[in-house]
């Protein structure tokens, strides 16, 4: 009878030692670890806040250099889209590994944070997010000046960033209405990317992490969305290798719209949703030590 018993202990211990370990966090725990990395570039010193905030907009300059360059000269649009967020992606692979901020994923980490404070806000907030936006915008203009003064680019890449560059401010022609146009587009850009934050965040590897990444990298570049930190990362090399269009064009028709889509589409239609949508499993304490850092 004994030995039955521990043949069945034997049996269940081994059905459990088979049992393979899950390879990503669940929905909850995504929110949960996005709450305690706002919570952590809140309470950051704000000189570190600045540099990290420039990294990701270098970043993701970079990104946008790549796929400009890997889409040169492909005449099918479908495969030049997908090389083109490919190379995209890879900026944004770069931002969420380092931990660098992004204007465009604190607008899906703050409001995670802010929706779990019942009655105050922290000090600071605006501060860091202008920070942010500042740093970006800086990152993108240095890698820009780096590239051009290189002279590594042919005069094709050229060539065919300004094809990208017509391609984003072709809402321009419709006056007011093409203004409200690119804010739409910039909610539906920053739904996208707060969903790369989401899948990047659930993957525990850094193969899962690439490809969360690139799968709503690729749909946001191929539709032509509007994301503001990507669209100064084109438009920041443009502009100092001198385009068609004027810095405040750029500023007016494109980033000023697209930011404001992209605070709305990432702060109502990730953070808020998941966060209602799992308030009662989200616990930021269960969050492991190295994931608050």
């Amino acid at each position: 009878m004994k030995n039955t018993f521990r043949n069945k202990s034997s049996n269940n211990q081994k059905q459990k030692a088979n049992y393979p370990e899950r390879k990503f966090f669940l929905p909850a725990q995504i929110v949960e670890s996005f709450i305690v990395k706002g919570e952590s570039h809140v309470n950051r010193p704000m000189p570190r806040q600045f540099i990290l905030s420039i990294n990701a907009g270098a970043f993701v300059a970079f990104g946008a250099i790549l796929s400009v360059l890997l889409s040169m000269g492909v005449s099918s649009t479908g495969v030049h889209n997908l090389l083109a967020g490919i190379g995209f992606a890879s900026g944004y692979a770069i931002v969420f590994i380092s931990g660098a901020i992004l204007f465009t994923e604190v607008n899906v980490l703050l409001p995670a944070y802010l929706l779990q404070k019942k009655f105050w806000i922290p000090r600071g907030i605006l501060q860091f997010w202008g920070a942010c936006y500042v740093g970006n915008v800086l990152g993108a203009l240095a890698v820009a000046f780096l590239v051009v003064a290189s002279g590594s680019l042919s005069p094709e890449f050229f060539q065919e960033l300004n094809v990208f560059i017509r391609h984003k401010m072709q809402f321009m022609e419709n006056g007011t209405i093409g203004w409200f146009q690119i804010l739409l587009s910039g909610i539906v850009a920053n739904w996208l990317i707060g969903m790369a934050a989401f899948l990047a965040t659930a993957a525990r590897d850094l193969t899962g992490k690439v490809l969360g990444t690139a799968l709503p990298v690729i749909i946001f570049v191929a539709g032509n969305f509007q994301h503001s930190v990507a669209n100064m990362g084109y438009f920041s090399t443009a502009l100092v290798a001198g385009a068609e269009y004027t810095w405040s064009e750029f500023l007016i028709y494109n980033l000023l719209p697209a930011s404001i889509g992209n605070l709305f589409g990432g702060g109502l239609l990730v953070a808020l949703t998941f966060s209602y949508a799992y308030k009662e499993e989200i616990n930021k304490n269960n969050v492991p030590k190295e994931e608050a850092e």
